[in-house]
């Protein structure tokens, strides 16, 4: 039996020198292996992308086919205040399309409509807007059912923040579609909205407060493109370091408005901030109908010769048609 036990040591003895192989081989390998590739980053939730086609409706979105409008748009403007009831979180889920699409909802921070229930109620420790009487900046021209409202003033800055526009986050949506700062422009030699310096600067410091309370939602300015927005400073910051997007109406449809189409040349020439991003700028015309194929073709050519996101509607007033122009 010697020999048996000879053959089993020499096997022993190869089975160690094998194993040992392997190991070694084992840690070579690891050592001279690539390291792994960096995950590619999420892309973010405040990324529009410059170009891309937009619209805005605040109507009732239960009329609208929102399979085609989620193809069609992809940044989609709604009125998401949960009292008017036009539109459900789940249609909002809808109109992202899997994150394709970004959704943002109406914001109005110039005015304040009487319509909306924050007119005559809030929660204890707000003040509704009809009841404050001390940020009343008057009636807004042609809007009978809206009164302007001076930023500047604490308690109506603390209402929008901390309860308007977290009920219309909580809709989910990706962030704000910013109305009425225009206010900042108008001055006091005026009747329709006077908005002295600290009204002016309260503007800019209320869009401040909302991306400091929702720094990863999406807030496009809509109009006030002039040197004050651009320029402006608030907290030590730029203003315009603060917005994703800016859009305005009226440039080039019911009438070409040439100073308003140099004041978005200017903001397309800033340097993209810390995101690395550059601005997204749309602009909102109006030819009278879905039908003005032809005119609707031309301030599309137009907007887009100039590197911006057109979106062309009937009218202003409701902003409650879509149209689906096929070019």
């Amino acid at each position: 039996m010697l020999w048996l036990r000879c053959v089993l040591c020499i096997l022993c003895a190869l089975s160690a020198l094998l194993a040992l192989l392997a190991l070694t081989a084992s840690v070579a390998s690891a050592q001279i292996a690539p390291p792994p590739r960096a995950a590619a980053s999420a892309p973010t939730g405040r990324n529009i992308g410059i170009g891309a086609p937009w619209v805005s409706y605040y109507g009732n979105i239960a009329r609208l086919d929102l399979v085609r409008m989620a193809n069609t748009f992809r940044l989609i403007d709604i009125d998401a205040d949960p009292d008017q009831g036009n539109v459900t979180p789940a249609q909002i889920a809808s109109l992202k399309a899997g994150g394709k699409n970004r959704v943002i909802s109406y914001l109005n921070l110039g005015a304040c409509e009487r319509f909306r229930s924050y007119w005559h109620h809030a929660p204890a420790g707000f003040v509704p807007c009809g009841s404050n009487h001390r940020a009343h900046l008057g009636r807004y021209d042609g809007y009978r059912d809206e009164t302007w409202m001076n930023p500047s003033d604490p308690a109506y800055r603390k209402l929008i923040v901390a309860y308007v526009a977290p009920r219309l986050i909580a809709q989910g949506v990706d962030g704000f579609y910013l109305d009425n700062l225009e206010l900042i422009e108008h001055g006091t030699r005026t009747r329709n909205g006077p908005c002295d310096p600290a009204c002016q600067q309260g503007a800019l410091d209320l869009v401040r407060e909302l991306r400091e309370a929702f720094p990863d939602k999406i807030l496009v300015m809509q109009n006030a493109t002039g040197s004050a927005t651009r320029q402006g400073i608030t907290g030590g910051v730029a203003f315009a370091s603060l917005l994703d997007g800016i859009a305005h109406e009226e440039v080039y449809a019911p009438t070409h408005d040439a100073d308003v189409e140099r004041e978005l040349q200017k903001w397309a020439q800033l340097r993209p901030g810390a995101s690395g991003r550059k601005l997204w700028i749309g602009t909102l015309d109006y030819v009278g109908g879905c039908s003005n194929v032809h005119r609707a073709k031309i301030v599309v050519a137009r907007s887009r010769a100039h590197g911006f996101s057109p979106s062309v509607s009937d009218a202003s007033a409701g902003q409650n048609v879509v149209c689906y122009w096929g070019f």
